[in-house]
């Protein structure tokens, strides 16, 4: 059976998209069958994965509209195939930006993508959703369908209040729609040691949430930046970067936390 992960947090600019298809590469590297799915009408994670999201004729948006299964929609791009990190993808485009309103009228329009995976669930061991950073219909269904949320986030002090704001709403989801939800654990990214201000807010973390807060940092990296501009993960890019070195570790950590579970 897949585990099914949301990367989220409801404030921008915290490297989910990165994470998600960082953390999907990584994955597929040390022998995982993973299906990426990108819930953001931006399409970052389908272009980062290496697929055009502008030639794509199925997408996210058919799967929550009924219109096609994951198995007509999802792709696999040439260019993970050949860095040795080939992982499915689910995309989108701004089509997506059309679901929500589409879906206001429909019955159980939270469980939509929950119903569609569950016709897959036995073909992967890893489901990773990136969601957009809001509470929206989208997201709430990708909230739905989760076993857990892993939650990116640099060590900054505004990162902390966005935290909070993600804590109430995971409990609220959990109370109401998903008893299976709960944090896997918070991730550090972009982080740069040297910056004593990070340090602190590190120390928080950990003294406030525990184990809750994985091993794996994800540093500071140039390489992880520029990946996407070339439409593969880090991870592909450069190999021996810091920042797909950690990605690879951090994928690795996922794998036994899970097996501990």
């Amino acid at each position: 059976m897949a585990k099914i992960f949301c990367v989220a947090n409801q404030k921008g600019g915290v490297g989910k998209t990165t994470t998600t298809v960082n953390l999907a590469a990584g994955l597929a590297k040390v022998g995982q069958r993973v299906l990426m799915i990108d819930l953001d009408p931006q399409g970052n994670a389908t272009m980062g994965s290496g697929v055009d999201k502008r030639k794509l004729e199925l997408t996210i948006y058919d799967v929550l509209l009924e219109s096609a299964s994951v198995a007509e929609a999802r792709t696999t791009s040439a260019k993970l195939i050949e860095g040795g990190c080939g992982y499915d993808i689910l995309g989108a485009n701004r089509e997506l930006a059309g679901a929500e309103v589409e879906l206001v009228e429909v019955e159980r329009r939270e469980k939509r993508l929950k119903q569609a995976l569950a016709v897959v669930d036995a073909e992967y061991d890893f489901v990773l959703i990136d969601c957009p950073p809001s509470l929206s219909m989208l997201t709430l269904n990708g909230l739905c369908c989760a076993h857990g949320v892993i939650v990116p986030m640099q060590c900054e002090y505004f990162a902390l209040e966005g935290l909070t704001d993600l804590v109430n709403t995971i409990k609220q989801v959990k109370a109401n729609l998903n008893d299976d939800l709960q944090i896997i654990g918070l991730l550090r990214v972009m982080f740069d040691p040297r910056i004593t201000l990070q340090q602190q807010v590190s120390d928080q973390l950990k003294a406030h949430f525990g184990d809750k807060v994985f091993n794996t940092v994800i540093p500071r990296n140039v390489r992880l930046a520029e990946a996407p501009s070339y439409g593969v993960p880090g991870v592909v890019f450069d190999p021996n970067s810091k920042g797909a070195q950690a990605f690879v570790t951090f994928a690795q950590e996922m794998v036994d936390r899970i097996k501990a579970m």
